[in-house]
């Protein structure tokens, strides 16, 4: 088996083996995984962090050894906590790097970070400072970042950053945590998910205090949340019918 680092600021990872196909989702500067399968122009991957799995162009990573991607798995976890930061190359040359991107990889790759980070686990208060940092990102299916994000990508950033680890999709986060009774036995920081006519979970946001939510739908927007859903305060009327509130931390 095969083990690969990203060395660029953001990469999609696609469901198929070609440019066209759809973006699960997203490899972010320092992140390393498993090569799970090699084709001439493209390498099925599995990423350390979440298990996630998909296509990625072979000019856009880096090949590792098996002691190299064992060596990464131990060092502490070091993430950007700034919007706009920069990694400096042996060549002097700049690469930007996301919010929350692992800068605990520079090292390893001969980049130089000199911006703010944040690493270990941090207070639950701290989830919804760190969620503010990406309102009226535009929402974007497979996105991770300030540029773009969609509703569970938004979550596992906020939460990773933070030091807590979720899994990639809404769906397979609904199976983490303890779920609550009532919406008024909540915190902010909690998880709350969402359903559709087939009872499928199809949406995740970020509880706040006074019955607010910050999502990620259309854009990362904060709303109104009550027993029956998300009540969108710009069209007046709900967008997501509630299935369950989940407590991670």
């Amino acid at each position: 088996m095969q083990y690969g680092i990203c060395p660029l600021s953001i990469v999609p990872l696609r469901f198929e083996p070609h440019d066209p196909s759809e973006m699960v989702t997203q490899v972010l500067y320092g992140e390393f995984f498993k090569v799970l399968e090699q084709r001439k122009k493209w390498s099925k991957i599995r990423l350390a962090y979440d298990q996630y799995e998909g296509w990625i162009d072979d000019k856009q990573y880096l090949e590792i050894t098996k002691e190299e991607f064992s060596s990464l798995q131990k060092i502490t976890p070091k993430f950007t906590a700034d919007l706009m930061d920069f990694v400096y190359t042996e060549q002097e040359q700049l690469i930007s790097i996301p919010l929350g991107a692992t800068v605990s990889s520079a090292l390893f790759l001969k980049h130089l970070h000199e911006g703010n980070i944040t690493t270990g686990k941090q207070g639950k208060v701290q989830l919804i400072t760190t969620a503010l940092l990406y309102q009226n990102t535009p929402y974007l299916w497979g996105g991770k970042t300030t540029s773009g994000i969609d509703c569970s990508g938004f979550t596992q950033m906020v939460y990773k950053i933070n030091g807590y680890s979720l899994l990639r999709d809404a769906s397979q986060q609904a199976t983490q945590g303890e779920a609550l009774s009532f919406i008024e036995e909540s915190e902010p920081g909690d998880l709350a998910f969402f359903d559709n006519k087939e009872g499928n979970i199809i949406h995740v946001g970020i509880i706040m205090k006074d019955n607010y939510i910050i999502h990620a739908h259309g854009k990362v927007r904060i709303d109104r949340i009550d027993h029956t859903g998300i009540f969108n305060t710009e069209t007046k009327e709900y967008s997501h019918q509630l299935r369950v509130i989940k407590k991670i931390i």
